[in-house]
């Protein structure tokens, strides 16, 4: 199962015209339950083990607690904001782009084009000192541009429009979810 998560992932990353037209076809035989327990949610789950595990070896002192908060911070904005990010997508994409709403669709297309940043994410979890590829989260702007035509089947006069709300969106929602996490639950800071 890691196996082909990685696979996909390294796919979406390195090559991303090609991973979206074969993610196309994967989805259009596969069952969305599929991509959700053999993608999204083993990749949200390995993000907040990084999480947990990098805060307890990555602190001078061994702190289980810090551990939880940093898991438990993580989990929610991994996840809450994929989801957050594709009710946007679909609302947007019935709204202003006057197709037929597919909030699955749009699951599917946060999921994957989030892939960088969950990348990202584990690296910068274990080892932070690494900060400085924070700016590879801009390659993100490609990886959609790159999956609007084939996956969405985005119109060639809409694609830039689409291109930059959805990255927008897919890139500030865990950010803004976490924020306000850290508002409502102070408790969670460290």
């Amino acid at each position: 199962m890691y196996k082909e998560l990685f696979k996909w992932m390294i796919a979406i990353v390195s090559q991303p015209a090609k991973a979206w037209a074969a993610l196309k076809e994967k989805d259009n035989t596969e069952d969305h339950d599929v991509f959700l327990s053999r993608y999204l949610y083993p990749i949200i789950g390995l993000v907040t083990i990084a999480a947990f595990i990098g805060i307890l070896f990555t602190r001078k002192e061994f702190h289980v607690e810090l551990a939880l908060k940093s898991a438990i911070r993580t989990l929610i904005s991994s996840f809450g904001g994929v989801y957050l990010s594709a009710y946007f997508l679909n609302e947007l994409w019935g709204g202003w782009f006057k197709q037929k709403k597919d909030f699955k669709l749009c699951l599917r297309f946060s999921g994957y084009s989030l892939a960088l940043m969950y990348a990202l994410n584990i690296v910068l979890l274990l080892l932070p000192e690494f900060f400085f590829l924070n700016i590879f989260v801009l390659y993100t702007f490609y990886i959609v541009w790159e999956g609007a035509v084939p996956y969405m089947q985005v119109g060639e006069s809409w694609r830039l429009k689409f291109v930059s709300v959805a990255t927008v969106i897919i890139l500030l929602t865990p950010f803004l979810i976490e924020k306000v996490l850290m508002l409502l639950m102070p408790g969670l800071r460290f």
